[in-house]
């Protein structure tokens, strides 16, 4: 299978088409981004599965149906350019997102998982990624504003650092609560933002801090 990833990453597509994915752009990335090279050797042969995996250090790689599904809500919500991702991970959200939108800003607070996925994304010729080691919960302050904000753990709250880096019309995706966790969108209109239940959904905890 890994030998024809090819094969196997379109019919990876075409399940996520089938469970209500719709976005033509998000879907073709999901088919053009090699999964296994994202998922240590032991579990490549669950690659094509639409399941999450460990990836070490605490961290997983999301489920192929989440990842395309908050990739699909950031473009019909109008995000378009300029993406902050915090949890770069094993970088497969960051390889999709760098598919889809023009610019993507990746912060990720676990240095080891930061190289690795750095690696990977040279690897696959996507240079419209720039990466930084910090905390999430801080966002990216100096790059700021974002057409878009993807969180890819959960948080107890919403960050308000986050929101602030919102621009006027962005938006922001994230899994918020602890053991009851739902995906949130939050929608900057100036000074308000207008908040929207999408789905139940697991995540690992968005943990404060960073380590080298």
């Amino acid at each position: 299978m890994l030998a024809n990833y090819t094969r196997s990453a379109q019919a990876l597509s075409d399940l996520l088409k089938r469970e209500g994915v719709e976005d033509a752009q998000v879907l073709n990335a999901i088919a053009q981004i090699p999964r296994h090279i994202f998922i240590d050797d032991v579990l490549k042969h669950k690659a094509y599965e639409n399941t999450a995996l460990p990836i070490g250090q605490g961290q997983t790689i999301s489920q192929p149906y989440i990842v395309a599904r908050m990739t699909e809500l950031l473009r019909l919500a109008g995000a378009c350019n300029k993406i902050l991702e915090i949890g770069t991970g094993s970088g497969y959200q960051t390889a999709i997102l760098a598919k889809t939108f023009t610019k993507v800003y990746s912060v990720e607070r676990i240095k080891a998982l930061q190289w690795q996925a750095k690696r990977r994304l040279q690897q696959l010729d996507l240079y419209n990624v720039t990466m930084k080691h910090g905390d999430g919960w801080q966002g990216w302050q100096s790059q700021a504003p974002f057409d878009g904000i993807i969180v890819t753990a959960a948080a107890s709250k919403v960050p308000q650092d986050l929101l602030a880096q919102l621009a006027d019309g962005g938006v922001l995706l994230a899994p918020i609560g602890e053991s009851d966790q739902k995906l949130i969108m939050v929608i900057r209109k100036g000074d308000s933002f207008t908040e929207h239940v999408i789905a139940p959904v697991r995540f690992v905890p968005l943990v404060p801090g960073d380590i080298e």
